[in-house]
């Protein structure tokens, strides 16, 4: 089985849970464990709240409204990336551990460690930051598809 979606959100806190539920409702729908779904869900969490909160500083004007979510579900992974508008940011100098009782810093590692491949880069010719990471999927028993 095969899906994907594509959502371009406006860079506003209350955008968030909806890629959230959005991507829980359609791994529930096809039948991923709910704690590979948990996982991902986090993680998207994480890196949109980076997109929302860091995603539109310094790009030009009437760039930094929005980012896009894309998921793809295919075969036995689940693929997601996250994409802004934003001035960037040096990966090896920003993926610093946060200390343990840090409110703020701690997204991008804890995305590392729920994926299974992270990749953290520009767009090509433009401004803006892709996050992209995937993970090998596992299935419930009776995925709610099967039944139809």
């Amino acid at each position: 089985m095969s899906i994907w979606w594509s959502l371009h959100l406006r860079r506003e806190a209350a955008s968030v849970p909806l890629a959230r539920r959005l991507l829980i409702g359609t791994m529930e729908t096809a039948g991923v464990d709910p704690d590979v779904s948990y996982d991902l869900s986090v993680a998207l969490s994480e890196a949109c709240a980076n997109a929302v909160e860091h995603g539109g500083d310094g790009a030009p004007a009437g760039c930094s409204e929005a980012y896009r979510v894309t998921a793809y579900l295919d075969g036995e992974k689940c693929r997601i990336e996250v994409a802004d508008s934003g001035p960037g940011f040096s990966v090896a100098q920003d993926l610093r551990p946060a200390h343990s009782d840090a409110e703020h810093g701690r997204g991008l590692c804890l995305i590392r460690e729920l994926a299974d491949h992270v990749h953290i880069g520009g767009k090509p010719g433009r401004g803006g930051t892709v996050v992209s990471f995937d993970k090998m999927l596992k299935w419930k028993r009776d995925p709610s598809l099967l039944t139809a």
